[in-house]
């Protein structure tokens, strides 16, 4: 050792804090300063943002936390490397390695500057990535596509839905201090279950948690507006060989629920603006309701049940109706195979001349497939095989494909059965979960109102040809196909898979 390295006894030892004084602890300085102006900037960001952003408790808590940590363990592993390079045996030595710049030295002030102005751009980068990630984070893409591989179901269905240019966390974040940290804990929650792979298939839907319409519904749709009547057309097909078109055009009664607008009558009467609709149900679905509760204008309360059901109210929840009871799937609906196909077929997608194309189709549809390639190799095998010599049979396969990719999803155990649509109650009992005519009054005799046909809906026209031309605004029977089934529960027949 060179005489010149051994210094005086004047020398001054090093310090624990000079220690730092090297490239290592310096550059994992950087990035846990750059770290905490993250967390610092998006935590401001977010607190301040007119709505909240699900994501920002990973990116806030999870993802700038990681990084002051890495920065940290950069700083100690530079002080660790620091200390150990000065020798045991000449502990009074100090370090040839702790770091000094020389002003004067043209090489110094280089490497100073470089590191200052390195140090400010990632700064600056930080600031900007932070900002940008978290405009990407509440983007509807990364809700259904870069985190949420298990949602994609949902993100199909969204994308085809009257809601597809609405933002997903304009539905599914509340305002508030209470959602708001609600929020960040489930964006969390959910991350570790993404990354385990542990997540319920299907996703599981809490009902028992959604927040009431007034919340995210009505933010957006006025409850007061009287709708009055609406025509709609439903355009079908039968299972026959000549596929059959049958179409019902009908008056949709909606109303209005305030008096203030116009009377209260129609579907939306059941919106709690001046009747109040309660109700039990003993399923977490809502399925299953064999009580309701109501109470009109006048606060005079009617009380219905089933004959079945006889427990004591007091050992149930009671819910207080509102606009998801009905509209459960605003956004992310699942069409049932029949629907599916009859869309296609009066869209022109399907060619409706192929002999048998409806009851092929569905039938293919709703075989049991464990995954989307398996589900399409034996679609197309199967709908070559009934149409060996047919040329439009490729047209066919092509729309068949992108129906079960649009509504089925094998590997999440997702279909139309999973989330039923309840609007409505030809493929879901839906409106009759109440309307069934078995929720008696307490004299044993009067049932709900709105049991028959004709209160929501009066059907103008139905049929083909020369029959869907008898128009009668005072209403039609329905002609059902099978003469003999008077059963009002469509859906114990129509389940969105028997051939219609």
């Amino acid at each position: 050792m060179s005489e010149e390295s051994i210094p005086s006894s004047s020398t001054p030892l090093p310090t624990r804090l000079s220690r730092l004084r090297n490239w290592l602890s310096l550059s994992g300085l950087v990035v846990a300063v750059s770290a905490f102006f993250a967390f610092m900037l998006l935590f401001s960001v977010d607190l301040f943002a007119t709505h909240a952003n699900p994501y920002m408790g990973i990116l806030a808590y999870v993802v700038a936390p990681s990084f002051l940590l890495v920065g940290l363990a950069a700083v100690l592993m530079g002080y660790i490397l620091e200390t150990r390079r000065i020798p045991k045996d000449h502990p009074e030595m100090v370090s040839n390695f702790i770091l000094h710049v020389n002003l004067a030295r043209t090489r110094d002030r280089r490497l100073l500057v470089g590191f200052v102005g390195g140090s400010l751009g990632f700064l600056f980068l930080t600031a900007l990535g932070s900002y940008e990630t978290y405009h990407i984070t509440e983007s509807n893409s990364f809700c259904g596509e870069v985190c949420h591989t298990p949602m994609e179901p949902q993100f199909k269905a969204y994308q085809h839905s009257a809601h597809a240019k609405v933002a997903c966390v304009a539905c599914h974040v509340g305002p508030g201090a209470g959602n708001y940290i609600r929020t960040k804990i489930s964006g969390m929650r959910q991350l570790y279950h993404m990354i385990l792979g542990d997540f319920n298939r299907p996703i599981a839907l809490h009902n028992v948690n959604q927040r009431p319409a007034q919340e995210t519904c009505q933010s957006c749709h006025w409850a007061q507006k009287h709708t009055g009547d609406l025509q709609k057309t439903y355009r079908h097909f039968l299972a026959d060989e000549t596929n059959t078109p049958f179409t019902v055009q009908m008056v949709l009664k909606v109303g209005g629920s305030d008096p203030v607008h116009g009377p209260v009558q129609g579907i939306h009467s059941h919106m709690s603006v001046s009747n109040k609709v309660e109700f039990i149900a003993t399923d977490e679905g809502r399925l299953k309701i064999p009580w309701v509760r109501v109470t009109d204008a006048n606060q005079k309360v009617t009380e219905y049940r089933t004959k079945e059901f006889t427990d004591d109210i007091s050992k149930y929840d009671i819910r207080t109706m509102d606009c998801m009871d009905c509209h459960n799937r605003p956004s992310h609906k699942y069409l049932s195979p029949n629907a599916a196909v009859d869309q296609s077929m009066a869209f022109g997608r399907i060619d409706p001349t192929l002999p048998w194309a409806k009851a092929k189709v569905v039938k293919a549809l709703v075989q049991p497939y464990a995954t989307r390639e398996e589900a399409n190799q034996k679609i197309e095998s199967f709908l070559r095989g009934e149409y060996p010599d047919e040329k439009r049979v490729g047209a066919l396969i092509k729309e068949a494909q992108a129906i079960y990719a649009a509504n089925f999803f094998p590997e999440m155990k997702v279909d139309w059965r999973v989330h039923p649509d309840l609007i409505g109650h030809k493929d879901s009992n839906g409106c009759f979960r109440c309307h069934d005519g078995k929720h008696l009054a307490s004299d044993g005799k009067s049932s709900i109102k709105g049991s028959d046909c004709n209160a929501c809906h009066l059907i103008v026209a139905q049929g083909s040809g020369k029959d869907l031309e008898k128009v009668d605004a005072k209403g039609l029977t329905f002609i059902h196909i099978d003469s003999e089934n008077s059963d009002p529960s469509c859906n114990e027949c129509h389940n969105g898979q028997t051939q219609e």
